[in-house]
């Protein structure tokens, strides 16, 4: 498969237009911060799953065990594979506090898998490749919640113990992914109402706006507490590494592993992403550094415009597709 540059372009540009319009109408005041926690929970809890499961519902892709088994085995192993590198990588960018080296590593190693992929992935492939993100991202979620809560906490102290942690994996897009190819592997395209299937589909529609729309909101807020002294190195590391080494390595993963198209385009697709959004969260929660975070999300989703493009075309090109 050939893609232009220019085409490209035009596939990312609205992903992040979508998001100016959230960082906008954050400083205009038009969605207020306490807004922000009820649309969480309708995009995670309702919209979301609706679009995993008018995606997955009779999808042809799921007739591959590949597609089911050995794309979540992917997703884990390119986040851990993230973190790792990250991690000892650190101290050759001049980052050796401990508390720092573990937010660097955590936010780093982990690209963005949703709200920016997919649409992506919508614009420039079939529906079956968008399946396979879904499953995919089940084993990007467990690396999160037990590898990388390790790794932020530096594996001594969290306040949430195992149990709460698998809790966190098991969320809802995840119940709904697993539910969702059961019901495919029983034919419910067939015997579902359609009605129901039509509304499942509209909502499903409004989750990728929605989530977009709110990131930039994120951002706008962040931006305001955001501090920039003595932040070449990190910089330097997180750039170096998110967007230059760690895509080569995922893309030779791409090359080499026999597995089916739709998955060898999921981690083409994933290797050219940004930092994820999540870790600024997290490191408030878990005793790491926001700002280190945020700098890093930043800075990468900036030049990720460009990037992006340029490393799906060689991606696509690269892995004979």
């Amino acid at each position: 498969m050939s893609l232009q540059f220019l085409t490209l372009v035009n596939a990312v540009a609205p992903v992040f237009f979508v998001i100016g319009i959230g960082y906008a109408i954050r400083r205009i005041g038009w969605l207020g911060a306490e807004a922000d926690a009820s649309l969480m929970r309708v995009i995670v809890n309702l919209l979301f799953p609706c679009l995993i499961l008018d995606t997955i519902l009779g999808n042809e892709a799921l007739a591959k065990a590949g597609n089911v088994l050995l794309a979540p085995a992917v997703g884990f192993g390119t986040v851990a594979l993230g973190f790792c590198l990250s991690y000892y990588a650190a101290p050759v960018f001049g980052i050796s506090d401990p508390r720092q080296r573990r937010t660097f590593a955590f936010t780093t190693g982990l690209y963005n898998y949703g709200y920016v992929p997919l649409p992506l992935i919508q614009k420039l492939f079939d529906p079956q490749t968008t399946a396979v993100l879904f499953t995919h991202n089940v084993g990007v979620e467990i690396a999160i919640w037990t590898a990388g809560i390790m790794l932020l906490t530096g594996a001594t102290r969290s306040t949430l113990n195992a149990t709460q942690r698998w809790k966190m994996v098991f969320n809802a897009p995840v119940i709904a992914i697993l539910s969702a190819v059961t019901l495919h592997f029983t034919g419910a395209k067939i015997w579902f109402p359609c009605v129901a299937l039509s509304a499942v589909h509209n909502l499903g529609s409004a989750a990728i706006p929605l989530g977009l729309i709110l990131s930039g909101a994120t951002f706008a807020d962040q931006m305001r507490d955001l501090k920039i002294h003595n932040a070449t190195r990190v910089s330097l590391g997180a750039v170096t590494l998110r967007l230059a080494l760690i895509p080569l390595l995922m893309l030779t993963l791409a090359r080499w592993l026999p597995c089916p198209v739709e998955l060898r385009r999921i981690i083409v697709i994933q290797a050219a992403m940004p930092c994820a959004l999540i870790p600024v969260l997290l490191t408030k929660h878990y005793n790491g550094e926001p700002n280190t975070a945020m700098r890093i999300v930043l800075l990468t989703s900036l030049l990720s415009f460009l990037s992006i493009p340029l490393w799906i075309q060689f991606g696509l090109k690269w892995t004979h597709q």
